[in-house]
């Protein structure tokens, strides 16, 4: 049984239209950010040792710290809404959603970071990298399975089959015999 609802595929268009957009917006915001030459007397050295920037950024007390953890889960943490959105797919598991999401948040966090490599004042910081990540898992989480099943209800009506996609069931083809 197929569901339709008027101007649902124009509203979901008009919904992956939009989150392109500000997802690449969003991706240039932190490319101009993290990307960016910086003048500085002098650069510390890569930190490939999991957990430790994030220990010493708590050393320095729990201000100077929580600003520096909070900038690292709140840099890549729109993604976590936006990569759902620009895809636009209502009826999708929520546990392969997630999944997908915290990986291409991973993915281009660790290409930011491998960018970083070549420009003058930054530095890698696998730290950078596991907030990141965590910063998209928790945005994804805390907010887009509400969205979605909110979208799925439209505006009163009822949800759809979570077994049957929102386009129908898939069309068979009677075989043909061989011609003699």
């Amino acid at each position: 049984m197929q569901h339709h609802r008027p101007g649902g595929h124009r509203a979901a268009a008009h919904f992956r239209t939009a989150g392109l957009v500000v997802l690449a917006g969003h991706l240039l915001l932190v490319a101009w950010f993290t990307l960016r030459p910086l003048d500085v007397p002098w650069v510390s050295a890569a930190n490939l040792h999991p957990l430790a920037g994030i220990r010493a950024d708590l050393e320095l007390g729990w201000r100077t710290g929580g600003r520096r953890i909070g900038g690292g889960l709140l840099l890549l943490a729109p993604l976590g809404v936006l990569l759902p959105l620009a895809g636009g797919r209502l009826q999708v598991s929520a546990w392969g959603s997630l999944v997908r999401t915290v990986a291409a948040g991973a993915l281009i966090s660790l290409g930011i970071e491998l960018l970083q490599t070549g420009v003058p004042g930054q530095v890698v910081d696998v730290d950078s990298l596991l907030l990141n990540t965590v910063g998209v898992a928790l945005a994804h989480v805390a907010v887009v399975p509400a969205v979605r099943a909110r979208l799925r209800r439209g505006s009163g009506g009822a949800p759809l089959p979570a077994d049957e996609p929102a386009q129908g069931p898939t069309p068979t083809i009677p075989r043909v015999g061989i011609a003699p």
